[in-house]
């Protein structure tokens, strides 16, 4: 058995193609607690029926005592900035500050029409994601006005504070030069998912150097990683198995997702050897999204890989 240092979370399986009673997916996450797992996550996107991810993480706050609750990837442009701030502040408090806000602005070719049918322009979305972003900081600071680049508010109401001062931790999801830059200068957390841990390697020196060029300690920007992961001795119905879950995620072959996104498939050793790469480039806090079809498919391997990278004495007894 490899035992990682590293911090292990798991992306919930919230689109409807995975579950028959959503219910279920609050007792994934308590599970994924007793066995020891550090975090629980959910991803966001108007493409596709799926379980809203802030409703997700509400529902999931007062049955969980001690996993962070994350978001892998919000997109703040589908919701109104103000609104948004207080959703965010009522989920810290109803999870006793264990929620962690990782953001994004969507991917070219996919997100366009998400932007449209959230009546906000595709562009400057970068701009706009950062000005959300410090708009949130501000309302929960207390302040009664903002003045961004994209966003403007001369006179804000009095908004809900969060659980902890100064509000949950927000991480940013990308690895362009740009995000690089943006994460090591206005950002506490980095979760990118590059398909070669030597570029995780390079990304995260170039975000410290920027932290160091912005007055920011290196430490001050939680490294984190997302992977997609299947567990198989079977290696050829594991890559079906993996390119079914692409296409059904994406409209895309495995091959080219494997392009541009980590990914890693097949025995015990060969999962624990992928993941220990990323955490020597630097990962403190990983992130697997499982590659299976089902909530019963994905609770066997919760279990899997929780033999694999978790620590006995991490786990909760049952109750």
């Amino acid at each position: 058995m490899r035992i990682m240092d590293t911090r292990l979370g798991v992306l919930l399986p919230t689109n409807q193609s995975q579950w028959s009673d959503a219910r279920g997916l609050v007792d994934f996450g308590i599970q994924a607690e007793r066995l020891g797992y550090d975090s629980v996550w959910v991803n966001d996107t108007l493409l596709g029926a799926r379980i809203e991810p802030l409703a997700m993480l509400s529902a999931l706050a007062p049955v969980t005592r001690r996993v962070v609750l994350g978001t892998a990837a919000l997109l703040p442009a589908f919701r109104r900035p103000v609104t948004s701030a207080q959703e965010l502040a009522s989920i810290d408090h109803l999870s006793a500050g264990r929620l962690v806000v990782t953001v994004g602005a969507g991917f070219p070719g996919r997100s366009e029409i998400e932007y449209a049918l959230s009546e906000v322009p595709w562009r400057r979305r970068f701009a706009r994601l950062d000005d959300t972003v410090a708009l949130w900081r501000a309302l929960w600071a207390g302040e009664r006005a903002f003045q961004g680049e994209e966003l403007r508010f001369g006179e804000l109401p009095e908004s809900t504070p969060c659980y902890r001062p100064g509000g949950p931790p927000i991480w940013l999801a990308g690895a362009t030069p740009s995000a690089l830059e943006r994460t090591g200068r206005l950002y506490d957390g980095w979760l990118p998912y590059p398909p070669d841990a030597a570029d995780y390697r390079a990304g995260l020196a170039s975000i410290r150097h920027a932290a160091g060029s912005a007055g920011r300690p290196s430490g001050a920007i939680t490294p984190a990683l997302f992977i997609t992961v299947l567990v198989t001795e079977d290696v050829d119905r594991g890559e079906r198995q993996l390119d079914a879950y692409c296409r059904d995620t994406y409209g895309l072959p495995s091959q080219r997702v494997r392009k541009i996104q980590a990914i890693v498939t097949g025995s015990a050793e060969r999962v624990a050897a992928a993941l220990a790469r990323y955490a020597e480039a630097g990962a403190e806090h990983i992130v697997c999204r499982i590659a299976a079809p089902t909530l019963e498919a994905q609770l066997d391997q919760l279990q899997l890989i929780a033999g694999i990278l978790i620590r006995p004495s991490s786990r909760m007894p049952a109750t």
